[in-house]
């Protein structure tokens, strides 16, 4: 049977972002710290990630935030920036404060451009974003677009041929799926990721895009009722769905 990986409780709760080791001593000494409902007198005991620990720590009677290996799902507003750097509002920021100061940090799995609203995951699982992003993933995303002009009936069977070259690239786009919904109106589903891939597609074949939302990525679909700039912790179904066919 594999062991339960221990660590030191003050260097698990500072990576969490809840403050210095000096500061996590500071709140064990206060009292502010319970384990089983039991006072934790020194932090730099050792304890176990149990996967049951969050339920179990408090501090200031709160439960301790989730613990590394965090995978959430993001409503994406307009107008906000997949990004830790760039000027305005980024994704990092409907976040709590805390979990920016999280190590390892949360990073999105992939991006959505600004003006690109919907389904965004982040997590702070290195392997598991690669896993998700890796090409042999085959992990499908679908769009939502809302176009400038209609469709003339073609654009089906020409994105559907892997054929289809975008300016500037030497390679052509692997399939896509389109389905239409009404003229203007319609998703495609693809496998690739590149730079403002929809976009550029409906602008190689003389069309523009006014509107782009992503609905699901692999089998997991943004929930209906998670808000614009909401988010949720995934579990492990919802992580799965990730790589089931929709």
């Amino acid at each position: 049977m594999k062991a339960t990986k221990s660590v030191r409780l003050d260097k698990l709760l500072a990576n969490l972002g809840y403050g210095s080791r000096r500061e996590i001593q500071n709140l064990a000494r206060g009292g502010a710290i319970l384990l089983d409902g039991a006072e934790v007198a020194d932090a730099g005991d050792r304890i176990a990630l149990d996967p049951d620990l969050p339920q179990r720590l408090t501090i200031d009677r709160a439960p301790v935030d989730p613990l590394p290996g965090l995978c959430l799902m993001l409503h994406k507003p307009l107008g906000v920036t997949c990004s830790h750097k760039e000027a305005g509002p980024l994704v990092y920021g409907l976040l709590p404060e805390r979990w920016r100061r999280r190590d390892p940090p949360l990073s999105t799995v992939g991006r959505l451009d600004k003006e690109t609203s919907g389904l965004l995951l982040l997590t702070d699982d290195g392997a598991l974003l690669h896993r998700i992003i890796a090409p042999k993933a085959n992990v499908a995303k679908r769009y939502r677009v809302t176009l400038d002009r209609p469709l003339d009936g073609t654009e089906a069977a020409t994105f559907a041929s892997g054929t289809l070259m975008l300016e500037g690239e030497d390679r052509p786009l692997l399939p896509v799926q389109l389905e239409v919904e009404d003229p203007t109106h319609c998703a495609v589903t693809l496998t690739e990721g590149r730079y403002h891939q929809v976009r550029r597609m409906f602008a190689a074949i003389g069309n523009h895009v006014v509107a782009l939302h992503r609905d699901r990525i692999g089998g997991l679909d943004l929930p209906t009722d998670l808000p614009a700039g909401g988010y949720r912790v995934m579990n492990e179904p919802d992580v799965a769905a990730v790589f089931a066919a929709p």
